[in-house]
């Protein structure tokens, strides 16, 4: 299943949830009014059963060209990434791989969806960077989980843009990611959740980031350091992750800033970022206003 919020293009100011079936949408609430119409809502009322057994029955679909796909969830607690997990990432800052995982976070309100525009501060940032992420979506509350039974509470995956303004990232006394990552718009993600029993292995994914046409990012999951279930055990033994919680996994080789020369974001440019098995996800680039 591929879980999507859109809205109705004559009623914009609605999120719903709902799921594709080819490019059109079920919308989940008018097919079942007992199933709450925002994806947080379900997964709090424990109604993702629910709305898998509506795949079973037929239900009419929504033309896509009446909605417009926002981010498909939105209002969750936490917003968590991952550094320095992909091996090619590491080589390309000369960095040894992490022994553990490297955690930082974003807030909640850096979340925006796959057709809205990624803002610029220029006067506040010069050096902003994108970074594609998988990024996996909790789907019940998760506490003291062991690694064997962590794939249990991933409701799916989805793709991420960790944007980040790099000259933000530190100062002369210490490092510290959170200013220079939870700006506004700094945490794209789109289209869908592409749910556990649909993704296949999520260690095996191709990814990618396109910038203004040309690629810039292409890995594979399997470059992963610290994999999915050591992340979730590990943070879940250090607080409660929550349904709609967000990890974003980590990027691969290729960012702006390590390039030669340094490349960065632009009022203007368009970023695509592709995960196998989940989609595309297109966003614009201009300034704040």
């Amino acid at each position: 299943m591929k879980l999507v919020q859109f809205v109705y293009k004559n009623n914009p100011k609605e999120v719903r949830a709902g799921y594709l079936v080819g490019d059109d949408v079920i919308d989940i609430n008018k097919a079942d009014p007992s199933i709450p119409s925002t994806l947080i809502d379900i997964l709090k009322n424990g109604d993702i059963e629910k709305v898998k057994k509506l795949q079973a029955t037929k239900q009419e679909t929504v033309p896509s060209s009446t909605v417009t796909l926002k981010a498909p969830i939105h209002g969750g607690d936490k917003v968590l990434c991952v550094g320095l997990n992909y091996k090619d990432h590491c080589e390309e800052q000369k960095f040894p791989p992490p022994e553990i995982p490297f955690i930082f976070n974003k807030f909640p309100s850096t979340v925006v969806g796959p057709n809205d525009a990624i803002k610029l501060k220029p006067e506040i940032s010069e050096k902003v960077v994108c970074e594609v992420e998988l990024t996996i979506v909790i789907g019940k509350i998760a506490s003291k989980v062991n690694p064997e039974d962590a794939y249990k509470y991933v409701l799916g995956y989805t793709i991420a843009q960790d944007i980040g303004a790099t000259d933000w990232d530190k100062n002369n006394l210490m490092g510290q990611l959170l200013l220079g990552k939870a700006m506004d718009t700094f945490c794209a993600i789109g289209p869908c959740i592409t749910t556990t029993d649909e993704i296949g292995d999520p260690q095996k994914l191709g990814i990618r980031c396109i910038v203004n046409g040309v690629e810039k990012q292409k890995s594979n999951t399997d470059q992963f350091i610290h994999k999915i279930p050591d992340v979730i055990s590990r943070l879940s033994n250090l607080f409660t992750l929550l349904p709609g919680d967000i990890i974003l996994t980590g990027t691969p080789g290729g960012v702006g800033v390590y390039r030669n020369p340094p490349e960065f974001l632009q009022a203007g440019d368009v970023i695509v970022s592709e995960i196998e098995n989940i989609g595309v996800m297109i966003n614009r680039v201009e300034n704040f206003e």
